[in-house]
């Protein structure tokens, strides 16, 4: 199913104003001879990324409602099947996400204060808080379609739900270990329950094509 076209124009729209915002914004801290904050700013491309993963929530919303509208499978085997399949996706692109933009930079000292690069670092971490909550209450949502996974998924429902809120600790640079550690204890304990119901996760990382639409 094609996306109609002022929707993808819309998004088109939404990336360049976020893409211009953000390097004027830097520009401007630049002008007032803060070097640092001028050396943040590496290429276009830094601020294509985070215009990409600002449009990341509706894109993967979007999916989710295409899927919706696909026809379901007609036996109880066909279904199970169908939602280790949309677990698996969810969950591997909740994972990667995370690792890519919250747990590496943070080992890195990245959002540390003073680090080079912390103000996008921080950006970053905290639209990837929010796409990898989507994602984790999405595949929660289709384990429910296998009983198997279903029973390994639901004690992590309350450690899903706790991480609502850290996206916005993390844009802001308050969330420390414990944050980073709730995140990636999540995420190991989807990924042993994945491994436990026949449905392995693996990380895929979101690319800017891939959010970006």
């Amino acid at each position: 199913m094609r996306v109609p076209t002022t929707v993808r124009f819309r998004r088109a729209v939404t990336a360049l104003v976020l893409s211009t915002s953000l390097l004027a914004g830097a520009t401007a801290c630049g002008s007032g001879g803060d070097r640092g904050r001028r050396e943040e700013v590496s290429s276009a491309a830094t601020a294509a990324e985070l215009a990409a993963l600002a449009v990341a929530e509706p894109e993967a919303a979007e999916a989710d409602a295409l899927a919706a509208a696909t026809p379901e499978p007609s036996t109880s085997a066909e279904r199970q099947k169908f939602a280790k399949t949309r677990f698996v996706a969810n969950a591997g692109l909740a994972a990667g996400a995370t690792y890519q933009w919250i747990i590496k930079p943070y080992r890195a000292g990245k959002f540390k204060k003073g680090a080079k690069g912390r103000t996008f670092a921080l950006i970053k971490a905290g639209l990837a808080g929010a796409f990898a909550y989507n994602r984790l209450k999405a595949a929660a949502e289709n384990a429910q379609g296998d009983p198997l996974l279903s029973k390994a998924v639901a004690p992590l429902t309350a450690g899903i739900d706790s991480l609502k809120n850290l996206a916005t600790k993390l844009r802001k640079g308050q969330a420390g270990d414990a944050d980073i550690s709730s995140f990636e204890n999540v995420i190991s304990g989807v990924k042993e329950a994945g491994k436990s119901a026949g449905a392995p996760v693996t990380d895929q990382v979101p690319s800017v094509s891939q959010l970006g639409g």
